[in-house]
């Protein structure tokens, strides 16, 4: 599993699995967003397959088929998109009935079976109990592997028949030289996003290809940044605006705090000397101009009351209320000799 960045002890267990030959039947692998579970599904399959050496050798057939997502016995199963709203449902009983019956039959082109259920969070309640049939019942030359963020979406049952693989976010200092070496990202591109992407060596890798998600990023940032000094009237319209994003995709909303949350960490990292910490590196000049806006107490106030804010989404209290509450605790900032400066 050479091609994987990073999680060291997860492939080091699955190697073992496979050396041994003591393939489980479910795996669980869980962990943060573009942390990288689908590429080690995708590298487990391909190991399950291979007909190269070192397994897996991602040069052979079976793993250039797999790859490409065109290998008859290597299914992902994912959320399907609602036809009217575009938004993406559940993964319902109908999918899990199709993955049975492919797992009943023999693997066609290759060795194993493999099924890489995408979002397993998101198994309702229908298609957990019929997937639980089959994790207790299952096929040979079958492996069934869930990718999610929060086990505790899933049922305990299936959890219970899985082998739970823990892909925890990756040092920055691998990700910036997986980006130099792979991706011929340049020494202060690949600092700067190693630095940004939170562990998560897959963002890394997407934003150091698509420069349309460094701009998206800074974009968000420069309105949260410009939220601190707009009137009352404007930041609660931009909580009435994040809580009608919130009723359709929770996941964006808690991005938008969290990038917050960042921006203010780096805030008290510059203010208490500390500026070669920062996730942000791209804005240092600004975070240092900013940084003299605001006291400490102030700046490690303004933290707690995100982490509150995303503590109360997460409980599922009234999102326009937690987000009202968070734009009223934003400090007011000092004014300064020199302008507060732009992000980016």
């Amino acid at each position: 599993m050479q091609q994987i960045i990073g999680h060291t002890k997860a492939t080091a267990f699955l190697r073992h699995c496979l050396d041994s030959r003591r393939i489980s039947h479910a795996y669980l692998f869980v962990g943060p967003e573009h942390v990288g579970k689908m590429t080690m599904a995708i590298a487990l399959a391909q190991a399950l397959n291979c007909e190269g050496e070192p397994v897996p050798c991602g040069q052979c057939r079976p793993c250039q088929r797999i790859a490409n997502a065109n290998h008859s016995d290597v299914q992902i199963i994912s959320r399907l998109a609602d036809g009217e709203s575009g938004l993406k449902r559940d993964i319902g009983i109908g999918q899990i009935r199709d993955l049975q019956q492919s797992a009943a039959l023999q693997p066609y082109e290759g060795r194993h079976r493999v099924f890489i259920i995408e979002d397993a969070g998101h198994l309702n309640e229908e298609s957990s109990n019929c997937l639980l049939k089959t994790l207790e019942e299952p096929p040979p030359n079958v492996t069934i592997v869930l990718l999610t963020e929060d086990e505790a979406e899933l049922l305990p049952t299936i959890v219970s028949r899985c082998h739970r693989v823990d892909l925890r976010p990756v040092p920055a200092t691998q990700i910036e030289q997986a980006l130099v070496e792979r991706c011929q990202a340049s020494a202060v591109s690949a600092r700067a996003l190693s630095r940004l992407s939170r562990g998560r060596v897959g963002w890394a890798m997407s934003a150091c290809q698509d420069e349309g998600m460094l701009r998206e990023r800074l974009g968000r940032l420069r309105e949260l940044v410009d939220l601190a000094n707009a009137s009352r009237a404007d930041q609660f319209a931009y909580a009435a605006k994040l809580a009608t994003l919130f009723a359709r995709s929770r996941d964006s909303v808690e991005e938008v705090l969290r990038l917050w949350l960042e921006w203010w960490r780096d805030l008290l990292l510059v203010k208490t000397g500390c500026a070669h910490l920062i996730t942000n590196v791209d804005s240092e000049d600004t975070l240092r101009q900013q940084s003299e806006r605001y006291d400490l107490r102030e700046t490690r106030d303004f933290i707690e009351a995100i982490l509150t804010a995303l503590s109360h989404l997460a409980q599922n209290a009234n999102p326009r209320l937690a987000l009202e509450v968070l734009m009223l605790s934003i400090p007011v900032a000092q004014p300064t000799g020199s302008a507060a400066g732009r992000v980016g």
